[in-house]
């Protein structure tokens, strides 16, 4: 959540905020409301219970008729006082629900529009020319199917649409990628963490997954757990309700973790092979540092991307994603979309966020200075390796003509060596 503080010094950039994503700038003018009530009510509950107390030292004191005099105001200051109370919860009650919708506000320099209003910052790799090459490229489930490397025939008819089964060299292509992914985070100071799918609804809301996305995420109600779109969600949970001394900082986490989406609203698209599915495996970047080095996180965890990406050889573009197209905890999001030849366009493989101080205003997660004051630190999230994805891209991007596939440097030695991906008798 944001600073209530800063809501109330300069409600319009908040209004601004909310307007280029798209969303209600009139919950700015009712939580300012909200806001007030809580603090005048606050306000009447203190100046009730002071009086109370004096009241109380007062009737110790008394006698005959002035202390049934002051019996009777201690009565009625007594229902004062618990409808104060009541009044005070209440608004800040309502203050807290209006505060969560809100989402993270907007960096002044993030692109304003919706999901096609993107700015490029970057494009790396050459896209192949398959036709100077001599031959039309075939799409990765065509390929996984000559590899024996993905069936998603017998995964819808053990678990529905869009779900799959990775066999033979696509289990291990998983494999390579995983180990890779995780080799790199851990080269780069990231801890490799392994994390629950299942998680409390402190968590999921905290990291702002059951405001807007909530129609993506599984619930389970008999338990009350939900399953993670992310292990970003357990990562940002780690901390919760702690303080880090800042000296601490930055912590950085590489999570592995399955991932279960229910892709409401996408039907009809990418519905074949393994591009959206239900269920996958990712690892992801998490990292908790100081406010003041968030900026600067955020361009390192994008940099720690585009390294994995070009060591994967694979053509690939940066965009800065507009306004109306972030999270609600994003304040800004680089996405990086490699080059699917089939498609004929770039399709998004990674994200990192700078979700500022907002996921541990609501987590509760703060940091302390040697000054010894505690006050929310920063969060930031970034895709390494989404697999299926990723299995797309290096399946379409690396064939050859006869169906195999070339394997890049990279993933060899997680491979036994292995150059090539040849197809395999039916």
């Amino acid at each position: 959540m944001i600073d209530l503080r800063l809501l109330r010094e300069d409600p319009d950039r908040v209004r601004a905020s909310q307007r280029a994503r798209g969303e209600d700038a009139g919950l700015v003018d009712a939580l300012l409301s909200a806001d007030e009530r809580r603090r005048s009510s606050s306000a009447r509950f203190d100046e009730l219970r002071a009086e109370q107390k004096q009241l109380g030292k007062r009737v110790s004191r008394a006698a005959g008729d002035e202390k049934a005099e002051l019996l009777k105001r201690a009565g009625e200051l007594s229902a004062a006082v618990k409808a104060a109370d009541a009044e005070r919860n209440a608004a800040d009650a309502e203050t807290q629900e209006l505060l969560r919708r809100l989402g993270n506000l907007v960096h002044p320099d993030v692109p304003v529009g919706g999901e096609d209003d993107f700015a490029v910052l970057e494009t790396h790799g050459t896209v192949r020319d398959f036709a100077a090459e001599g031959f039309t490229p075939k799409d990765h489930l065509e390929l996984g199917q000559m590899l024996g490397a993905i069936d998603t025939e017998r995964g819808a008819k053990v678990s529905g649409a869009r779900f799959y089964f990775l066999t033979g060299v696509g289990a291990l292509l998983e494999l390579a990628l995983v180990n890779a992914a995780i080799a790199q985070a851990t080269a780069a100071g990231f801890t490799p963490m392994l994390t629950p799918a299942l998680v409390k609804p402190q968590a999921m809301e905290g990291t702002g997954f059951l405001g807007q996305a909530a129609a993506d995420v599984y619930r389970l109600e008999r338990d009350e757990l939900y399953l993670v779109g992310t292990s970003e969600v357990p990562l940002a949970g780690y901390h919760m309700d702690e303080i880090i001394e800042t000296g601490r900082l930055p912590l950085r986490y590489a999570g592995f973790s399955p991932c279960f989406r229910r892709e409401a609203g996408s039907y009809g698209k990418d519905t074949r092979g393994i591009f959206r599915v239900h269920q996958f495996d990712k690892v992801e970047m998490f990292s908790y540092v100081t406010p003041e080095d968030a900026e600067a996180e955020h361009a390192r965890l994008l940099e720690w991307e585009k390294q994995w990406l070009a060591g994967l050889e694979l053509p690939f573009r940066v965009i800065d994603v507009a306004s109306g197209d972030l999270g609600a905890s994003a304040a800004r999001k680089y996405d990086c979309e490699a080059w699917i030849p089939t498609q004929g366009k770039y399709r998004e493989l990674t994200s990192t966020s700078n979700c500022t101080e907002f996921q541990a205003r609501r987590l509760s997660i703060r940091m302390r200075g040697t000054d010894g004051r505690a006050r929310p630190l920063a969060t930031l999230n970034g895709t390494l390796c989404a697999v299926p994805r990723t299995i797309v891209a290096l399946l379409e991007n690396h064939q050859q003509a006869d169906g195999s596939v070339r394997v890049p440097e990279l993933l060899r030695p997680y491979l036994g060596g292995r150059e090539l991906l040849e197809p395999v008798q039916k």
